[in-house]
C-alpha cells in the first residue's frame, strides 16, 4: 500500500513532507507515518574531498544550523589528525555555538511554534505566523525577533557572516575576538538574559495548558563529567522510558556500539535505535527534552532553577509529553546566555592563542559529536593517507527523532480523525507535533506561516479516500 505512495515525485527535505493516515476495516485509524522523501546523498559526495575542506562543505546541510556541523566536522578532523585545541580557540567555538543555540531556539519557538500556542490551532491561517503574532502579542514578539538577532550577532562577529561560516578549522579558529566586539556583546547579554527569563513564564504556562501528545521512547544526550547539561563535548548517556539509566559515560567515540540505523522501504530517513533494546522498541529521542531528560543539573544559576520546576514534570524520571519540548529549549536559551556571560568575562576568549599547526595524518578515522539544538549530532569520517575521505557517516538530530515525529502524529491521527473528516485544524495540529521536534522541515517552510505538507487518507485497499495539501 505504502509502496504505490512512493511512486509520487522526490519533492525537497526541507521543503515538502507527507502524512499518510491508512484506516482499517471499520474507517478507523489504523497507521500514520510522516514520510521525507528525498536522498540528498551528503555522505557520498564529499568521498574523495580533502578532509580540511569538510567543515565548509558540510555546514551546507543545513541553512538553519550550519554552526552546528560546521562544529561537528572541525572536531572530527582534529581527532584524525590528533590534536588538542588551545583553550581559547574552544572557548570562542564554544561561544559560537551558544550564538547558535539561541537564534535556532528562537526561531522554533518564537517564528514556527508561538503562532500555535497563542493564537490557536484553529486561527486563520493567513495569519497563524510571526505577523500576526506581532499584531496580537508585539512585545512578545519583538522579544523573540531580538533574541534571534543576538544569536546571529554573534555568529556573524566571530565568522564574519550569519550563515554557512568559516571559522572552525582543524586544529582550532581562524581569527580572535576583537576587545571591541566583546564589550559590545557584554553591553547587550544582561538584557537578553532578562527577556529569555520574562518568555519562559508564558512558555512553561503555555505547555501546561495545552494538551499533550504523549509518546514513548528512550532519551538520548550528552552530558559533563557531573552529569550536567553539555552542548560541546561530554559522554553519551541514555535513558528508558522508565528513567533507567541504560548508558552512561559512553565516551562519543564508541558510538556505533549501541547505536543501529534502521532503513524502512517507505523513507529515505533513517531510523537510528538503542541496539540493546532492539527496532522499534529502542527509538531514540534527541534535543532538548531528552537532554533535560537525561541530565542531572545545569551548570548555570538561573538555568538551573528553572530546571528544578521542570523536574517536577517527570514521571518515573522522566518527562515524556511532545510538548514539553518547547519549555525544555526555553531553558537551555536561558543556559546558552548565561554561558555566553560567562565567556564574554573570560578574558581568554580575547587571547591570539587559537589554533595549533597539524599537519601529520595521525588516525586513519575521526568522530565529532557535538549537541546541535535540535539534538545529538554526529559526524564520522574514514580517510586515507593523503587525507582524502573515503568514506562518511552522518547522523543528525531530525534522524533521530524520526520515530518520535511517527508516533506523535500517529497519536493525533487516531485521536481527531473521524469517519474522514479531516480539516485545516487537525492538518494544523499534526504540523505542530512536527514543529515540537523542530526539524529542518518546519524550519525551512513555517517561517511564512505556511508548510508544504500533504495528509492523504489511504483506504485498506490503498485508495486515496481524501487529501488536504498546501502549496
Amino acid at each position: 500500500m505504502l509502496k504505490k505512495e512512493m511512486e509520487v515525485p522526490v519533492t525537497r527535505i526541507e521543503g515538502h513532507g507527507k502524512i499518510v493516515v491508512t484506516l482499517n476495516e471499520n474507517g478507523s485509524v489504523a497507521d500514520a507515518k510522516f514520510i521525507v522523501t528525498q536522498l540528498r546523498g551528503f555522505e557520498k559526495f564529499c568521498e574523495g574531498r580533502l578532509m580540511w575542506e569538510m567543515p565548509v562543505i558540510t555546514s551546507r546541510i543545513c541553512g538553519i544550523c550550519p554552526v552546528s556541523h560546521h562544529l561537528a566536522s572541525a572536531k572530527a578532523v582534529d581527532a584524525i589528525l590528533g590534536v588538542e585545541i588551545p583553550i581559547p580557540a574552544k572557548k570562542l567555538r564554544l561561544l559560537l555555538h551558544m550564538g547558535q543555540i539561541i537564534q535556532s531556539h528562537a526561531l522554533s519557538l518564537f517564528y514556527l511554534s508561538f503562532p500555535d500556542l497563542i493564537l490557536g490551532y484553529d486561527y486563520d491561517i493567513e495569519k497563524r505566523n510571526i505577523i500576526g503574532l506581532l499584531e496580537k502579542k508585539p512585545e512578545l514578539a519583538k522579544k523573540g525577533i531580538e533574541l534571534r538577532k543576538f544569536g546571529q550577532t554573534i555568529i556573524e562577529i566571530l565568522a564574519g557572516r550569519r550563515v554557512h561560516p568559516k571559522y572552525a578549522i582543524p586544529g582550532g579558529v581562524s581569527k580572535a575576538l576583537k576587545i571591541e566586539d566583546r564589550e559590545d556583546l557584554r553591553k547587550q547579554i544582561d538584557e537578553k538574559i532578562n527577556d529569555i527569563e520574562s518568555c519562559l513564564e508564558i512558555v512553561k504556562s503555555l505547555c501546561l495548558n495545552q494538551e499533550d501528545i504523549p509518546i514513548s521512547t528512550y532519551f538520548m544526550g550528552l552530558v559533563n563529567r557531573n552529569n550536567e547539561l553539555e552542548l560541546y563535548d561530554g559522554n553519551i548517556r541514555v535513558k528508558n522510558q522508565k528513567g533507567e539509566i541504560v548508558e552512561e559515560k559512553l565516551n562519543p567515540i564508541n558510538y556505533l556500539s549501541i547505536i543501529g540505523e534502521r532503513v524502512e522501504d517507505w523513507s529515505y530517513l533513517k531510523f537510528p535505535y538503542y541496539k540493546k533494546a532492539g527496532f522499534p522498541d529502542g527509538s531514540l529521542r534527541v534535543g532538548p527534552l531528552a537532554r533535560l531528560n537525561v541530565a542531572d543539573k545545569i551548570s548555570t544559576p538561573l538555568a538551573e532553577e528553572e530546571f528544578k520546576e521542570f523536574q517536577k514534570l517527570k514521571e518515573n524520571g522522566v518527562v515524556n509529553g511532545v510538548i514539553y519540548y518547547h519549555y525544555a529549549r526555553i531553558i537551555e536559551m536561558l543556559y546558552a546566555a548565561e554561558n555566553v556571560k560567562n565567556l564574554l568575562e573570560d578574558d581568554d576568549i580575547c587571547s591570539k592563542d587559537i589554533w595549533v599547526n597539524s599537519i601529520e595524518i595521525k588516525n586513519s578515522e575521526g568522530i565529532g559529536v557535538i549537541e546541535a539544538p535540535r539534538g545529538t549530532l554526529i559526524h564520522h569520517y574514514w580517510v586515507n593517507e593523503n587525507g582524502v575521505i573515503t568514506k562518511v557517516n552522518l547522523i543528525v538530530s531530525t534522524v533521530f527523532n524520526n520515530m518520535g515525529m511517527n508516533l506523535a502524529i500517529k497519536e493525533i491521527a487516531v485521536k481527531n480523525i473521524k469517519n474522514l473528516k479531516v480539516n485545516e485544524g487537525i492538518l494544523n495540529r499534526m504540523e505542530a507535533a512536527i514543529r515540537c521536534f523542530d526539524p529542518c522541515l518546519s524550519c525551512s517552510t513555517h517561517a511564512i506561516g505556511q508548510m508544504p505538507l500533504t495528509i492523504q487518507i489511504v483506504s485498506v485497499d490503498g485508495k486515496i479516500v481524501k487529501e488536504i495539501t498546501r502549496s
